[in-house]
């Protein structure tokens, strides 16, 4: 089964990626480029959200998680966070009807706890709204970060323990893999980030393990349907090892 991710370049459904995971970066240097607010960098970052949801689906990638905010951007200036919370709240309100209707299901992961009642409301709803459909999974990151990630569910295990449900010698890393945030999902195969950095930033640490890493300089504004086929068309050209020789690959399929 083959399909196609650019004008005339076929690429077989086993070169495409079943998860990708997004860094969303450079929108406030975008906006700074064109003398505009950062608000408006973080408004024109929306379409480019829409644009990288719609490509995703279309190419049949099963998961698309993309970090929206994370834990340490509270620290941005009060009125940048109050114009993304309320962009969060928009998107939430008006976008999550069109993910329905395209079989698109909504997942949210992060400390819910610093949002308002308001806003973890509309999460909730549109959790259960969008949770049977099919498609494609799309996860938002929101007041997420990898270390909390990893404290989460280590509590979680602790708990288990305590209450006798089972031993610290029970204790493996596939155990505490299943109280993560999203567990029951598979791997992250791709991670991108844009706009030039090249680092995670505290961005599911736990899961990138084995995940291949494409830095965009594009800044997120701009990064859309054509600069999603670039990467989707690096990782098919990429060859995973997983810890193995290029025999042994030749051999064995890959882990999933």
């Amino acid at each position: 089964m083959t399909g196609t991710v650019s004008a005339g370049i076929p690429v077989s459904a086993d070169s495409r990626p079943r998860h990708v995971a997004i860094i969303m970066d450079g929108n406030n240097r975008w906006a700074k480029e064109r003398r505009l607010t950062g608000v408006a960098g973080h408004r024109a970052g929306v379409d480019a959200v829409k644009s990288v949801v719609e490509t995703c689906a279309r190419e049949g990638v099963e998961v698309l998680t993309l970090f929206a905010f994370s834990s340490e951007n509270w620290r941005r200036p009060k009125d940048e966070v109050s114009a993304l919370m309320k962009l969060f709240v928009f998107a939430l309100e008006r976008e999550v009807r069109k993910l329905h209707r395209n079989n698109i299901r909504l997942r949210l992961i992060g400390d819910r706890s610093a949002f308002n009642s308001t806003l973890q409301e509309l999460m909730a709803k549109a959790e259960e709204l969008t949770c049977n459909n099919t498609r494609m999974t799309l996860v938002i990151a929101a007041n997420y970060g990898g270390h909390w990630d990893i404290a989460q569910a280590a509590r979680q295990v602790a708990e288990r323990v305590k209450d006798g449900q089972i031993q610290p010698s029970d204790i493996t890393d596939d155990l505490l893999q299943q109280h993560l945030s999203i567990g029951d999902l598979p791997m992250p195969d791709l991670m991108i980030r844009t706009a030039g950095e090249q680092r995670i930033s505290n961005f599911m640490l736990w899961h990138l393990a084995y995940t291949e890493l494409y830095f965009s300089p594009v800044f997120w504004p701009d990064f859309k349907e054509d600069e999603m086929r670039k990467a989707l068309l690096a990782y098919a050209g990429r060859q995973r090892r997983f810890g193995q020789t290029d025999d042994q690959i030749t051999a064995t399929p890959s882990p999933q």
